[in-house]
């Protein structure tokens, strides 16, 4: 076999080719077939390469992402007991149930007290929250600004924690340069484990 019959080759016609060149045509082809096996096994396995590189990254970022919210959860969670635990220190120093009654005789006696003239001081029924009871009064005071100043500061000074929250207020001059105050005036008082308990079982 010499150059000049590969040259001539007529790829039309192999059977008429010598042995020698129909050899070589075999090894090239063999040749072919293994390098295109080759690079189609190596970019299979690649692409599957990066598919796991990229599963890895997205496992390590969740990964973080979750330490990082156990982490946050272990300190909400300690943050919470703590308001929780002042917030039942702060609701034991409101009036109880049995309490309310003489608070509420306090709380006209030092209007009184303090000159103001009360043409109605009424309470009304109580309205039960969560872990609370609002006790809302119907109040037409007379007095002056200082007078009024004297009863709020001598209300701030009652034995028990007594929080007023006034609704619907008007203030209305008269005579004598006095004022009329006239609206609802609530004050609050913490819920006993009974109180509670009931409560639950009612809004269920």
């Amino acid at each position: 076999m010499d150059l000049n019959e590969l040259k001539d080759l007529d790829f039309n016609n192999l059977g008429s080719a010598s042995a020698g060149v129909k050899a070589i045509l075999i090894v090239v082809v063999c040749i072919l077939i293994l390098v295109g096996g080759y690079f189609l096994m190596i970019k299979e396995k690649r692409e599957r390469l990066e598919r796991v590189e990229q599963t890895e990254v997205q496992l390590r970022t969740e990964f973080r992402e979750k330490q990082q919210k156990a982490a946050n959860l272990e300190r909400y969670e300690a943050q919470l007991e703590e308001m929780e635990e002042l917030l039942a220190t702060m609701l034991q120093q409101l009036p109880s149930r049995t309490e309310m009654p003489d608070l509420l005789v306090d709380i006209s006696r030092t209007a009184q007290g303090s000159g103001i003239r009360n043409e109605l001081f009424e309470p009304r029924a109580e309205i039960l929250r969560d872990f609370y009871a609002e006790q809302p009064i119907s109040v037409r005071l007379v007095g002056t600004y200082h007078e009024f100043g004297a009863f709020v500061s001598s209300v701030a000074s009652l034995s028990r924690v007594v929080i007023l929250t006034m609704r619907d207020i008007s203030l209305q001059p008269v005579e004598g340069g006095n004022l009329r105050m006239e609206g609802t005036v609530t004050t609050y008082r913490y819920l006993d484990a009974s109180e509670m308990d009931t409560g639950a079982g009612q809004r269920r």
